[in-house]
C-alpha cells in the first residue's frame, strides 16, 4: 500500500499556504532553540488569538463557557491551551501533545574551569545524541540565570549576526590514528563535550579602570580582598578564566557562584534554512519535536468554536522519559484539565476522570524517515517517507512493543476517515526493523486515563542530530491534519 507524494496534489493556492506556513515555521524554531523560549512564544501567540491566563479566571472565579480560551504554563517550560466546546467535558476533548525540549548539551553547575591557555566549560548532554556529531560545531548559549536577589538574568549568545560563538574541539586527523580505531561511541566522550569559550587573559590595565563599569553585585569577591572583583582574585593563576568571568560580569551582572543556579543550554547556532535546489526541504535544530509542536500549537490557534473541547498541551522532558514537574508523567495536564472543569461547572474527580477516558489525542511526535543511504535498518513497507503526509504509529516501542502504547484498531480507524474526509494526504510507519532499535513518546501516559491515543507526527531525516531534516509538504499536511482532528475526530 504505497502512499501517493503529497506534492503532487497542490495547486497554486496550496504552493502558497504551504511556502507561508513553512516560512513561519523556519522562523519559530531558529527563534526558540529552548523549552523556555517555545513555550514563551507559544504563550504570546495565544494571547494575541484570545488566549487568557488560567490562574486569572481562577482568581477571578470566572465561568467558563462555550468558546473561552485559556492557557496554563508549568516552571515557564510546559504550557496548555484549551478551548472549551460546547459540548461539555464529559463527552470527552480532543487534544494534540507535543514536546518542545530536544537533545542538546546542559551547562554543569560548576563549569568554568581553565586548561593550558583555555578557558573551557564542562556540558552534561542531554537526551539521547551522537557525542561524535556535536564537535567543530558553532554553538551559541541559551538559557537563563537565577540569582540569590530573585532577578533572572535571560541569556542568549551566538544567534545575533554580530555575536561569537562556541564550540567543542576535535582531534586534528593527523594524529586520531588510535580515535579512529574506537567505537563510534567511545570516539568522543560525553566527558569530553568541554565548550571552548576563551583563549585570551585578562591584564589589568589603569588601576580602577575595570571596575568602575563594574555592577556592584559583580565585584563580590570571594577571596581575601573584598574592595577587587572575583576575576581579579582569579587573574594572577588562572587569568584566562578570569578574563571569562570580567566579561560575564560586564555583560550580565552576574558572577561565578551563579552559575549553580543557571539552566545554559549549548545547542548549535545559526537559523534553520531551506534545503534542496527545488527548497521542499527545511534542515534545522530542534525539529524533534518542535515541528510537531509548532503545527499542534498553529492547529489549535486557528480553531474556532468546536463541538468538543480543542486542547493542545506542549511539554518538557520527553528526551529523558517525561519525568520531572514539567514532562508528561507530571500532575500539570491534569490538574489544569481539572481547575478548568471546575469553571466550567463540571468539578469533581468522578467528572474529570470520566472526561479524560472519554477523551482522544493525537501524540504529535516525529517519524523515523526512510534514509537511503541506511536502508538496511528499515523495512520499506511499514516506514514513513519524506512528502508523503502526515506518519502514523500505531506502536512505538522496542523489541517486542516495549514502552509502547499500542492504539486499538477501531482508533485507527476513526482517525482514518477524519483525514481522508479532510483531504490529509498521511501515511503509516514502523520505528525501523524489528529488533533494529526503538524508541517512544508521551502516547502511553496519557493512555493510562483510558483514553484513546495514536503517535502522529511527521517524518525526520538525521533524528537527534545537531541539524535534522524535514519535508515541508508533511509539515503543511500535519497542520491540515491536527486541524481535523481537533474539529472532527
Amino acid at each position: 500500500m504505497e502512499r501517493d507524494v503529497a506534492w503532487n496534489k497542490y495547486d497554486e493556492a496550496d504552493d502558497e499556504a504551504l511556502e507561508e506556513l513553512a516560512a513561519e515555521y523556519i522562523g519559530f524554531i531558529s527563534q526558540n532553540k529552548t523549552e523556555r523560549e517555545c513555550a514563551a512564544s507559544a504563550i504570546r501567540l495565544a494571547e494575541a488569538h484570545g488566549y487568557r491566563p488560567l490562574d486569572e479566571a481562577a482568581r477571578e472565579g470566572r465561568a467558563l463557557v462555550a468558546g473561552d480560551k485559556v492557557w496554563a504554563a508549568a516552571h515557564g517550560k510546559a504550557l496548555i491551551l484549551v478551548q472549551v466546546g460546547s459540548q461539555p467535558f464529559a463527552a470527552g476533548m480532543n487534544i494534540l501533545g507535543a514536546h518542545i525540549d530536544s537533545p542538546r548539551l546542559d551547562l554543569k553547575q560548576n563549569p568554568l574551569y581553565e586548561s593550558n591557555g583555555f578557558a573551557l566549560m564542562d556540558t552534561h548532554y542531554y537526551g539521547g545524541i551522537k557525542n561524535y556529531q556535536w564537535v567543530t560545531l558553532p554553538l551559541a548559549l541559551h538559557g537563563v540565570v537565577a540569582k540569590t536577589d530573585g532577578t533572572v538574568v535571560d541569556v542568549n549568545v551566538g544567534d545575533d549576526p554580530g555575536d561569537p560563538v562556541f564550540c567543542v574541539s576535535d582531534l586534528l586527523v593527523h594524529l586520531a590514528n588510535q580515535q579512529m580505531d574506537k567505537k563510534a561511541g567511545k570516539v568522543v566522550e560525553g566527558e569530553d563535550l568541554d565548550l571552548l569559550v576563551g583563549n585570551r587573559p585578562w591584564v589589568a590595565k589603569d588601576e580602577g579602570d575595570d571596575a568602575a563599569d563594574v555592577p556592584a553585585e559583580a565585584a563580590e569577591s570571594k577571596g581575601p580582598s573584598a574592595d577587587k572583583p572575583a576575576w581579579e582574585e582569579l587573574a594572577e593563576k588562572e587569568p584566562v578564566k578570569a578574563f571569562a568571568l570580567k566579561l560575564l560580569a560586564d555583560k550580565y551582572g552576574i558572577v561565578e557562584e551563579d552559575f549553580l543556579s543557571a539552566e545554559l543550554e549549548a545547542v548549535p547556532a545559526g537559523p534553520a534554512r531551506d534545503l534542496g535546489f527545488d527548497r521542499s526541504m527545511v534542515i534545522g535544530y530542534g525539529q524533534d519535536d518542535r515541528v510537531c509542536a509548532y503545527t499542534s500549537l498553529m492547529a489549535q490557534l486557528e480553531v474556532e468554536r468546536p463541538s468538543k473541547a480543542a486542547v493542545c498541551v506542549l511539554v518538557d522532558k520527553e528526551e529523558i522519559g517525561s519525568v520531572g514537574a514539567t514532562g508528561m508523567a507530571s500532575q500539570f495536564f491534569e490538574n489544569a484539565i481539572a481547575e478548568i472543569m471546575e469553571l466550567a461547572g463540571e468539578g469533581g474527580s468522578l467528572p474529570l476522570r470520566r472526561a479524560l477516558a472519554a477523551s482522544s489525542m493525537l501524540s504529535s511526535d516525529v517519524s523515523a524517515g526512510f534514509d537511503p543511504a541506511y536502508a538496511s535498518v528499515f523495512e520499506a513497507k511499514n516506514s514513513a517517507y519524506l512528502g508523503r503526509g502526515l506518519v502514523f504509529n500505531k506502536y512505538t516501542g522496542s523489541r517486542g512493543k516495549s514502552g509502547s502504547n499500542d492504539a486499538s484498531a477501531e482508533y485507527v480507524a476513526r482517525i482514518r476517515r477524519v483525514m481522508d474526509e479532510a483531504g490529509v494526504s498521511y501515511q503509516t510507519a514502523e520505528l525501523g526493523r524489528v529488533d533494529a532499535g526503538g524508541g517512544g513518546t508521551i502516547a502511553y501516559l496519557p493512555a493510562k486515563y483510558g483514553m484513546d491515543v495514536i503517535d502522529s507526527g511527521v517524518a525526520v531525516l538525521s533524528m537527534h542530530s545537531p541539524w535534522e531534516v524535514t519535508s515541508k509538504a508533511d509539515i503543511y499536511e500535519a497542520f491540515k491534519g491536527y486541524q481535523a482532528f481537533l474539529k472532527n475526530a
